[in-house]
């Protein structure tokens, strides 16, 4: 009897050792990628709150950052090319050498922001909040038609 028990449990434990171990899925979460990799392209991050993030030359192009808290962050040299940022909080941020082009700044609210040397040619800004923003050496067209 003891025998057979003792090969029994031989057998088990040899089985329980071959068995594949399984692996917690990763968590690749769009957030917790950009806060890793500083890379999200084309992410949904849709109300995010970055409030206060160091977000330095991050590659957020064509992400959707709708409605996301940005206040206070540092984007300086962030490239947020064709993202949308529509209703976004970014005020107060830093965003020196950001790249805005063809990005959706609708009614993003931007004061107090610093942009200087921000790229938003193409950027659609209708409505968007500028009051107290500092800048220079922005491409910044005011108007219809050239």
């Amino acid at each position: 009897m003891k025998a057979i028990f003792l090969t029994a449990a031989a057998l088990l434990s040899t089985v329980a050792l071959t068995a594949p171990i399984p692996v917690k899925a990763e968590n690749t979460t769009p957030l917790r990628r950009l806060l890793e990799t500083r890379e999200c392209f084309g992410c949904d991050l849709t109300g995010v709150n970055l409030k206060g993030a160091h977000l330095i030359g991050v590659d957020l192009r064509k992400a959707n950052l709708q409605g996301a808290n940005l206040e206070g962050a540092n984007l300086e040299g962030a490239d947020l090319t064709g993202a949308n940022l529509k209703s976004a909080n970014l005020t107060d941020t830093f965003a020196s050498g950001t790249t805005f082009e063809n990005a959706n700044l609708t009614n993003a609210n931007l004061s107090d922001a610093n942009l200087h040397n921000a790229q938003v040619d193409g950027a659609v800004m209708i409505g968007t909040n500028l009051n107290g923003a500092d800048g220079f050496d922005i491409n910044l067209g005011v108007g219809g038609e050239e």
